[in-house]
């Protein structure tokens, strides 16, 4: 885990609560009569204590995170003042709860969020357990026999993982098990260089495994060491152990962040800024990545619109957003949730996605039939991108193996041809004739070098609109060029279709 960052907070108002509250160590306060996005540097939290001059709303605008804005009865939320916090998801904050919240909660609004997993491949089988194991690639590990009638140990993770003073973890572990078999995890916490000297220790039994788990250091900095216990008899499937710097009760990840699972205890986030609540909205697909979290925020935030983000944690590095029925059903609902919200039609929505990203926005394109999509890197055929690392690509990307194990059940030439017919039989049957594509490409992509060519002699609907533009270089050469390049072509769109002022043009 990372160490605990400094907390920045602007207040606004006549007294300077410097003067009137305790603060943490790790939280500073910054107090100003007029506002002014002159000299204003990076904040995590804002709390608004008088109503803000019809001057200090556009600068407050800018300034201000959705979900970090903070208002005392001293505002008077009407006019200006009420599209500021509409626009925020301002949150009021009585007098008496000032001090409670400055001490206990602003800690939940660091600025860099974290999260990762504990590596399948550090996951070793205890020596007592005699029963069967099975190893689906870096995907799981199944346990299968007789696991005694008391608790005991059955699996451990090989490397510990640093939890420092002060610090909350949110877990969250992905598994399966027949009914006979019964679940515990137990989260040990050694002191910092030491071997035997426990700090802490937490278990969870499998009530307390139906929701986030909770670990916080109180004792010192300490390496943290996760064990299963089971008993009974049957399967067991480890799938997964995450762990993330918690935000407590305001987020995943982001302040404001929300988390989707299914019955299979698989995991979709997103976050929504409602940006200023004019068309359209933009919605963002993180790429493949093993450090878990959201993408493209700075990139979608700079465009001033409503903007939803999307992230998944299964697998290595995300599964690129399909799987079953019910996670895809999920992932189209979060999508409505927002365009209702705002009241947008379809063709106000733009969808958008780098490398694995792009899956994910063409795969749900269908759903949605937005106004446009904004392409980096496509990979369309993900069977050929799992074939291709044999020859193509050797230890380039074997996590798409492990993909196209999970969604087909096999790795051989059929398993390649169904994940490839997955999306092109969802995409073939949809009129794509409003929809404007906008792809940037690889001209030497190792990962799908067919993709962009694929999509064009797919794009028969009458009407339908392609921009295209390829840069030298295999999958992951310049992947600069690709973010440069689909910023320009959200100013334009933003532009020309939307009517909109692009800031700093």
């Amino acid at each position: 885990m990372i160490p605990l960052d400094e907390i920045h907070i602007l207040q606004l108002g006549e007294k300077d609560w410097n003067d009137l509250y305790t603060l943490p160590e790790t939280v500073y306060l910054d107090h100003i009569d007029i506002f002014s996005k002159t000299a204003l540097k990076s904040y995590d939290l804002f709390f608004l204590d008088r109503t803000p001059l019809e001057e200090e709303i556009n600068p407050l605008y800018e300034a201000v995170k959705a979900y970090t804005l903070f208002v005392t009865e001293r505002v008077n939320v009407s006019g200006k003042v009420a599209w500021l916090c509409k626009c925020k998801k301002a949150q009021k904050i009585e007098g008496d709860d000032i001090q409670r919240f400055l001490w206990n909660e602003t800690r939940y609004y660091y600025p860099k969020p974290y999260g990762d997993k504990f590596s399948l491949r550090d996951l070793a089988v205890a020596q007592g357990f005699s029963g069967k194991v099975k190893w689906d690639g870096n995907y799981s590990a199944t346990l299968e026999g007789e696991f005694g009638d008391d608790f005991r140990q059955v699996a451990f993770w090989r490397y510990n993982s640093f939890l420092e003073q002060g610090q909350l973890v949110d877990l969250w572990l992905e598994y399966w098990k027949e009914p006979k078999v019964s679940l515990s995890l137990v989260i040990t916490q050694f002191a910092y260089g030491s071997v035997d000297h426990i700090l802490q220790q937490w278990y969870f039994d499998e009530n307390e495994l139906q929701q986030i788990m909770q670990i916080e250091g109180q004792r010192g900095n300490g390496s943290m060491f996760a064990s299963l216990h089971a008993r009974g008899n049957g399967k067991l499937k480890i799938v997964a152990l995450h762990k993330r710097i918690s935000r407590g009760n305001h987020g995943f990840f982001l302040p404001g962040g929300e988390r989707y699972v299914t019955t299979r205890r698989e995991e979709a986030f997103c976050y929504f800024d409602p940006g200023d609540l004019k068309p359209p909205l933009n919605v963002y697909f993180s790429g493949y990545k093993t450090k878990q979290g959201f993408e493209g925020y700075n990139l979608m935030r700079s465009k001033g619109c409503p903007f939803l983000l999307i992230a998944e944690a299964r697998l290595m590095g995300g599964c690129l957003y399909v799987g079953t029925k019910e996670y895809e059903k999920m992932i189209v609902s979060i999508i409505r949730k927002y365009m209702e919200e705002l009241g947008f039609a379809s063709d106000q929505v733009i969808l958008s996605g780098i490398s694995g990203g792009t899956y994910g926005a063409l795969y749900y394109g269908c759903d949605i039939r937005p106004h446009a999509m904004i392409l980096g890197k496509p990979v369309p055929n993900l069977g050929n991108v799992a074939a291709n690392e044999k020859h193509i690509r050797p230890g380039g990307l074997p996590a798409t193996l492990d993909m196209l194990m999970y969604l087909c059940g096999a790795i051989d030439e059929c398993a390649i041809k169904r994940l490839n017919d997955k999306f092109w039989n969802r995409f073939d049957s949809v009129d794509w004739g409003r929809s404007k594509f906008i792809i940037s490409y690889m001209l030497e992509d190792d990962y799908d070098p067919d993709g962009y060519d694929n999509l064009i002699s797919h794009l028969w609907s009458s009407g339908v609109q392609v921009y295209g533009k390829g840069i030298h270089g295999r999958h992951n050469d310049n992947t600069p060029a690709i973010v440069n390049w689909l910023s320009s072509q959200f100013d334009r769109i933003l532009y020309d279709d939307f009517e909109r002022r692009i800031k700093n043009k």
